[in-house]
């Protein structure tokens, strides 16, 4: 029986020696492995700005502070994302303003979008249907439609066209949750360089990892110089040591880190190349089955940045009776995603219930998130597939 954990980094000598490295100098912060670091993002991603810092929800909270999103603004997102998309707004006490998804892919639904933030944009009965429950019928003040805040979930970009038309026509700044999708494209154009700011995150079981860690990528001079000083407790470049213009924060990428994220980026080809290996043998063993459904990915995705490999377990099979079947089996699974929504924070501040987006309930019930990295063998793939049909047809 194959040892099959649900994800492992893929760390080499290289890695390690990076880090031993930074321990034997002075600096530990703020030196010369995050210049550098920042640098090759920058370029792999073709962007004019990186901007280290110690999160993917970081870096997505200074995002939204950069959009200039206050205490009642409206945020249009996804609720079928990493709960961090939707907390960053409530960070800045703004509210997030959930849109359904698209069911092919999981990501935020474009035709949504527009009409909702024409909705929103013209006020009264016709913007209150998108507010959530609890808030509709309220007299305190709602303030602005400011951003959108598309995710590209699993890997695969949303469809930026139509929301950058939204952006457009009604002023608003996009921030790309890119968190999940470093490599992807759409349409030719990488993902994160469609907004304002993008941002990766560097968690274990990233396609790139710096244990904890992320990147902001943008190409506006302005939010560079922001993103700078918040990171580092509003201080500014010309700031003295202990001086600081603005209301910051400790989002600090520290320099083992990014020896660590400078090691992985240069190997990012060969790191996307073995993820979608795996990828390809998860489609191969999985192609054709009645009851499992293999990943979708749609035309405008020309390249598809395997950060999970999630399938979706077709009635009359229950995905639950599944994962208990494959854990029985020593086969870890995860529900992937859970509907934001239907989190208890968020149920019992806004009001939601079952049905409210019932695209986004359908995926959350269905999509099961297999063991899955790049250093996975083929032998344990088969194992996992086997396993797989095997609880399926248990789950009947």
């Amino acid at each position: 029986m194959p040892n099959v954990p649900m994800s492992c980094p893929d760390i080499t000598d290289v890695e390690i020696s990076a880090v031993n490295q930074v321990l034997q100098t002075p600096s530990l912060s703020i030196g010369p492995q995050i210049v550098a670091f920042e640098k090759a993002v920058a370029s792999f991603v073709g962007s004019r700005h990186a901007i280290g810092i110690n999160s993917g929800t970081s870096g997505l909270h200074l995002a939204v502070i950069a959009a200039g999103v206050q205490e009642n603004d409206l945020v249009i997102t996804t609720p079928f994302s990493f709960i961090a998309s939707a907390n960053v707004v409530l960070y800045e006490r703004a509210i997030p303003i959930f849109v359904d998804v698209d069911p092919k892919t999981g990501n935020i639904d474009p035709v949504l979008v527009a009409e909702c933030a024409n909705d929103l944009s013209q006020g009264d009965s016709a913007a209150k249907k998108w507010l959530p429950p609890s808030i509709r019928n309220q007299k305190s003040e709602i303030r602005n439609l400011k951003c959108l805040l598309p995710v590209h979930a699993y890997g695969q970009p949303a469809d930026m066209d139509p929301i950058l038309a939204v952006a457009r026509q009604h002023n608003l700044s996009v921030i790309e949750d890119a968190c999940e999708a470093i490599g992807a494209e759409y349409k030719g154009c990488k993902a994160g360089t469609f907004s304002d700011a993008a941002v990766f995150a560097f968690y274990p079981n990233k396609q790139v990892t710096t244990g904890e860690g992320g990147m902001i990528v943008t190409n506006r001079d302005d939010w560079d110089v922001l993103f700078r000083s918040l990171r580092n407790q509003g201080r500014d470049v010309f700031d003295g040591w202990l001086n600081h213009t603005r209301l910051g924060y400790n989002y600090r990428l520290d320099e083992m880190s990014a020896a660590l994220g400078l090691a992985q980026i240069q190997r990012i080809d060969e790191l996307l190349a073995k993820r979608a290996q795996v990828a390809q043998w998860y489609n191969e063993r999985l192609a054709n089955q009645e009851l499992v459904q293999v990943p979708y990915i749609a035309p405008n995705t020309t390249c598809m940045s395997w950060f999970v490999y999630v399938v979706r377990i077709k009635p009359p099979a229950q995905r639950e009776q599944v994962r208990g079947h494959l854990e029985a089996q020593g086969i870890p699974s995860r529900p992937y995603f859970t509907p934001i929504h239907l989190q208890p924070f968020y149920r019992e501040r806004f009001g939601y219930q079952p049905g409210d987006f019932p695209v986004t309930e359908y995926l959350g019930d269905v999509s099961l998130a297999l063991p899955f990295s790049g250093v996975m063998t083929e032998t344990q793939v088969d194992y996992v597939c086997e396993c797989l049909l095997r609880s399926v047809r248990l789950a009947l």
